[in-house]
C-alpha cells in the first residue's frame, strides 16, 4: 500500500510518472504532427469517436468533454475551434438547454480519427510498455 512507502518513495515515483506524461506527450505531439493534429486534438477526436456520449446521443456537451480529455473548459473550447476550422468537428446548440454546446466528429473527422488511430496507439504501446503495472 501507498500509506507504508518511505515519503521519498512516493515522490519518486510520483515524478517518474510525471516523467512517463510529459515523454509520451512529447512522442504523441511529435508523431501526430504530421497529421496537423496534437495529442489533445486526437484525444478529443478519440473520445468523440468512441461512442455514446452520457445522453446515448453521438455529440458531446463541451463539458462533458472537458472531464474526459482533462483539459480546462476554456481551453477544450480553443481546441474545439481550431477542430472545428478544420472541419473535423461541428458544434451546436444543446436542444435540452439553449446555453450548452454539443460537439461531435464530421465525417471528415472520423476519417482523420481512422488514420491516425493506429500510429497514436503505436506510440502509446511503445512508451507505456513495461511503465505501468
Amino acid at each position: 500500500m501507498a500509506a507504508n512507502k518511505p515519503e521519498r518513495v512516493l515522490v519518486e515515483e510520483w515524478r517518474d510518472i510525471l516523467a512517463l506524461h510529459a515523454r509520451t506527450l512529447c512522442e504523441l505531439d511529435r508523431e501526430l504532427h504530421r497529421h496537423g493534429l496534437g495529442a489533445s486534438d486526437f484525444e478529443v477526436l478519440d473520445v468523440l469517436a468512441e461512442g455514446a456520449a452520457e445522453d446515448g446521443g453521438a455529440a458531446y456537451r463541451v463539458q462533458e468533454l472537458a472531464s474526459r480529455v482533462h483539459l480546462s473548459q476554456s481551453a477544450l473550447s480553443r481546441l474545439v475551434a481550431r477542430l472545428e476550422k478544420d472541419e473535423l468537428v461541428c458544434r451546436g446548440m444543446c436542444s435540452e438547454d439553449r446555453r450548452g454546446v454539443r460537439v461531435e466528429l464530421t465525417a471528415k473527422g472520423r476519417a482523420r480519427h481512422a488514420e491516425v488511430k493506429p500510429l497514436q496507439r503505436s506510440v502509446l504501446a511503445r512508451m507505456l510498455d513495461g511503465a505501468t503495472g
